[in-house]
């Protein structure tokens, strides 16, 4: 699953500013919010939830924070880069400022898994995260996102 299949343009923030983790959360369920229609409390207190089983924070100044929610018709994902790194609990033990939201419907059952999985390796590629962070604008960010997992690009 590319991230294109994921991400809309409007889905991508290039300037985030939370001072903690829940803060994070907080700002990213706000936008998912907007975009989906869903209850951004109801957002918010999924990714909580998730949190609590263990940091979604992959390493490398990456975090995928993801769950499931009722009402949602589809995969949903929003890529959010933020102006300071914060502090995630990491499994690398560095402080995040990647983050890439994934909402999927609460039956998604494996395609969850399938797309968490296209998220970190797409993340994850060699200078993918340089190439996000030098990303000058939401559509530089959007262009570097969905051409690093275009066919073309494999």
């Amino acid at each position: 699953m590319a991230l294109a299949d994921l991400l809309t343009p409007e889905a991508v923030v290039p300037h985030l500013r939370p001072p903690s983790k829940k803060a994070a959360l907080h700002e990213l369920a706000a936008h998912a919010a907007r975009l989906t229609g869903l209850d951004e409390r109801a957002i918010f207190e999924t990714l909580l939830q998730r949190e609590r089983l263990g940091s979604t924070g992959i390493g490398e100044g990456i975090a995928i924070p993801h769950g499931k929610l009722p009402g949602l018709s589809r995969m949903f994902g929003l890529m959010a880069r933020l102006d300071k790194p914060i502090e995630f609990e990491s499994l690398d033990g560095q402080p995040v400022d990647l983050l890439f939201l994934l909402l999927a419907p609460e039956g998604a059952g494996a395609d969850h898994l399938k797309a968490l999985a296209s998220v970190a390796r797409a993340l994850r590629q060699p200078g993918a995260p340089e190439r996000i962070r030098k990303a000058r604008d939401a559509d530089a960010l959007y262009a570097v996102l969905t051409q690093a997992t275009s066919p073309r690009a494999a």
